[in-house]
């Protein structure tokens, strides 16, 4: 029988470390940053079990088989904490030739900083279990409202020595450890308890990089930059997939601490190959800083790298192709433009101004006609569908000079700048957005942001696409998590991309019917709701997405996005954050009617009660709407006879 001291120990010299750490992908692959850390983490294990929640294919399996002893596959319940358990079973009598277990997952980049440094410090330590990072108490608790949320070594790191692990009270912990159907289950069941509760049974504690030494309660979210400056090997990934309001609150920038990352060495490529894959990327490109502001002059761009470039224009209207392809000529670098419109006159009016101005970066041009329906989204994967496939071009530039049907002059104008302009500018700025494409070989799309000048698209890009969206995705197997609210995607219709990012759009044989009015979701063509996936695809192809502006637009936005945001700020209290939870709770306004206004006030104050009467309530509501709208229409035609009799 093994006789087990008490007494916390230090890590021996020659020590046998066994590390378990947790994959989840819900594709069932591996991602390249995971085998990159188990790797570096090998050097310092005797033995390496990985445990796979889910699925795993044969090529993650390859993956894992190289930098790994075990691998175990289990069913995707109870989270991590349920797998490190299972973990431990599996382990088993084995346990004991160990030294020290580390319980870790991959909810993290590394190795940023170099392991060794932290298992030698920590390992000189004499205590019964250490964490990398910590949580100071919170009271409130955050997660519930009420109570205290406990101090805590944060569970993505929890290392433990054989004086606890071998314990009987080690092996009761985990006999009794509750079911997690949820995530806050597996915070308040295990992550923010495990701490104080080994702590109350005797059992000391350590952590590498404590909050105290930081100047917020939660260095690993908030301080990744300074962590990284005090040598800690890893970075969470949870800052990129956060919800960039609460993020802000806390001015947390991601742009610079992945600076500081690229500047310790971490290859990027795979930190952002994942992060396309697995969050939605409006998210990512706000917690990220994906906006590019790009000077008209090239400060960039490495001649001796040229890329094969294919500019794709559709111009439905001839009239509208002198100032498209004007446009275009001005880009400076060598490329072969491919032409769609929508009937033979058409195609020989562009013919001509083509003839007639030729352009020295011209290679070659071709012009096709092509069906009216889908317009430039059906031009490109039906029309054009060889050129994006045939790997002959490194870079694909899609623009358009089609125009707004149903708006005024002014903002007609300002579209066709703004989308044009941001993407091919002068010959120096577009010699800037393809440097962007040589420093990130993962850069999949270039575009500009969601235009918000003359538009009210902000708080409605998905609208009623949504449903057909999802459909769409699931049949092209687009797994890359949808952003709430508005998509980020190309809603003017144009962007520079690797055709290799459209791949997930072009696995489907498009045909021109394909983007007829649908049966279902009568108001969602297909052309538009394909432009909505364009990131997505990208992403579940591993390439993310940046969004750029020009010097001149950049000011053009900011100044009239901040005056708006001032003044719909202007009548809820607290930070964004709390201004926008605020009316989330409170829920659809519409034009602010009465039955809008009942509902918005129990919204807030008395949600458990709209909860329950919610199934009643809908059609209540509905038959309300109907007929307060139908005595409105009354009234308004009463006043229109009163008009006319009055004349």
């Amino acid at each position: 029988m093994t006789v087990v001291s008490r007494v916390p120990g230090v890590f021996p010299v020659g020590g046998r470390r066994l590390v378990v750490y947790v994959v989840f992908d819900r594709r069932g692959g591996v991602d390249d940053y995971v085998p990159y850390a188990l790797a570096g983490l090998r050097e310092h294990a005797a033995h390496v079990l990985v445990v796979v929640n889910g699925s795993l294919s044969d090529e993650g399996r390859g993956k894992l088989e190289a930098v790994s002893d075990e691998i175990l596959v289990r069913e995707n319940v109870g989270f991590d904490i349920w797998a490190h358990k299972d973990a431990l079973d599996h382990v088993g009598s084995r346990l004991s030739e160990f030294d020290e277990v580390l319980l870790t997952n991959d909810t993290w980049f590394g190795p940023v900083r170099p392991y060794a440094p932290v298992f030698d410090r920590m390992g000189e330590r004499a205590t019964h279990f250490w964490g990398m990072t910590d949580h100071a108490r919170e009271d409130p608790n955050p997660f519930t409202g009420k109570g205290v949320l406990p101090y805590h070594l944060q569970s993505f790191w929890i290392a433990v020595r054989r004086e606890m692990f071998l314990s009987e009270e080690w092996a009761r912990y985990w006999r009794e450890l509750p079911e997690m159907p949820s995530y806050f289950d597996a915070v308040l069941k295990h992550e923010t308890i495990f701490t104080d509760h080994f702590a109350q049974l005797g059992f000391t504690h350590d952590v590498a990089y404590p909050s105290a030494a930081y100047p917020t309660d939660h260095p690993a979210l908030f301080n990744a930059d300074l962590l990284l400056h005090d040598e800690a090997p890893l970075l969470k990934r949870r800052q990129f997939f956060h919800y960039p309001p609460y993020l802000d609150r806390h001015a947390v920038i991601g742009r610079r601490v992945l600076a500081e990352v690229e500047k310790y060495g971490y290859p990027m490529p795979i930190l952002w190959q994942n992060l396309a894959r697995n969050v939605a990327p409006k998210i990512l490109n706000a917690d990220a800083g994906m906006l590019e502001v790009l000077p008209p002059e090239d400060v960039s761009f490495d001649a001796t790298k040229p890329f094969r470039i294919a500019v794709i224009a559709h111009i439905p209207d001839a009239s509208l192709a002198p100032d498209l392809l004007g446009a275009i000529a001005e880009i400076g670098q060598p490329s072969s433009l491919f032409v769609t419109t929508n009937d033979e006159d058409s195609a020989r009016v562009i013919e001509d101004i083509l003839d007639q101005n030729p352009s020295a970066d011209r290679l070659s041009a071709v012009v096709r006609v092509v069906p009216r329906r889908g317009r430039d989204m059906s031009a490109l994967l039906v029309g054009l569908r060889d050129v994006l496939l045939s790997d002959d071009f490194d870079i694909v530039v899609k623009v358009h000079a089609r125009r707004p049907k149903t708006r005024s002059a002014n903002v007609v104008r300002y579209f066709h700048r703004y989308q044009t302009e941001n993407l091919l500018g002068t010959a120096g700025y577009f010699a800037n957005v393809l440097a962007l494409f040589q420093r990130e070989p993962g850069l999949g799309i270039v575009m500009p942001p969601m235009i918000h000048i003359g538009y009210a698209t902000p708080g409605k890009g998905w609208a009623h696409y949504l449903p057909r969206a999802t459909e769409v995705a699931k049949r092209l197997g687009i797994q890359v998590p949808f952003d709430g609210v508005s998509p980020l995607a190309p809603l003017g219709g144009m962007w520079i991309c690797r055709p290799q990012a459209l791949a997930p759009l072009l696995q489907a044989d498009w045909k021109v019917e394909d983007f007829g009015k649908p049966a279902t979701h009568r108001k969602a063509d297909m052309a538009r709701v394909l432009e909505r996936l364009v990131t997505y695809g990208a992403g579940e192809a591993g390439y993310h997405t940046r969004t750029v502006l020009s010097l001149e637009h950049a000011g053009i936005s900011h100044v009239s996005m901040e005056y708006k945001l001032d003044q719909l700020a202007s009548t809820t209290p607290g930070y964004p954050i709390d201004q926008i939870q605020f009316l989330q709770r409170s829920g659809w306004m519409g034009k602010g009617g009465a039955v809008a206004m009942i509902r918005m006030y129990m919204n807030l104050n008395h949600p458990e009660v709209m909860e329950r009467m919610r199934p009643v309530l809908a059609p209540l509501m509905r038959a309300a709407r109907v007929s307060v709208g139908g005595l409105r229409r009354v009234l308004r035609s009463g006043a229109g006879l009163l008009k006319g009799g009055r004349r």
